[in-house]
């Protein structure tokens, strides 16, 4: 199966907003979104637009960076959202339960790196990157599964 991308420049936090809050509304349970960038590219900024864009109720959308995992439920079915960079074993992980989440919930997941061998294999990795202007970002979706190409692909109709 032949890998399939997009490559974005968004040039402000709002462009950000707005391909999350689009990306959400084509989401369902056992999709997995695994977010990878450098501290401050803007990734748990595009998870929160995301997870806030399907909220029942809004509230606030905090980083999981020391809870791990955060949940919501939205009008999509359950949410998850896990930050895995303090994790240092894959065991952490699946005492988590993050691996039955892959199956029952649509599952956000920064510093997808950790989860060696448990990545799916149909998950969309999006990197985000510093961009020439201050607030810019740079987008890559990558993805092998034909499901991403209805959801993500011809956003721009620059998909290669």
């Amino acid at each position: 199966m032949t890998a399939r991308h997009l490559s974005l420049t968004f040039q402000t936090p709002d462009t950000t907003r707005d391909f999350a809050t689009a990306l959400a509304r084509t989401l369902r349970s056992g999709d997995v979104v695994l977010l990878s960038g450098n501290v401050g590219s803007g990734k748990t900024h595009f998870a929160r637009s995301l997870i806030q864009s399907l909220l029942i109720t809004p509230e606030d959308v905090p980083s999981p960076t020391f809870t791990l995992v955060q949940t919501y439920e939205t009008q999509r079915g359950p949410i998850w959202h896990a930050d895995l960079y303090r994790l240092t074993s894959v065991s952490e992980i699946e005492e988590l339960g993050l691996t039955d989440a892959f199956i029952d919930a649509i599952c956000l997941v920064e510093w997808p790196d950790r989860l060696a061998d448990l990545r799916p294999r149909d998950a969309l990795d999006i990197t985000l990157s510093a961009g020439d202007g201050e607030v810019s970002r740079q987008f890559e979706a990558v993805w092998n599964d034909p499901k991403w190409d209805a959801k993500i692909a011809g956003r721009d109709g620059r998909t290669k």
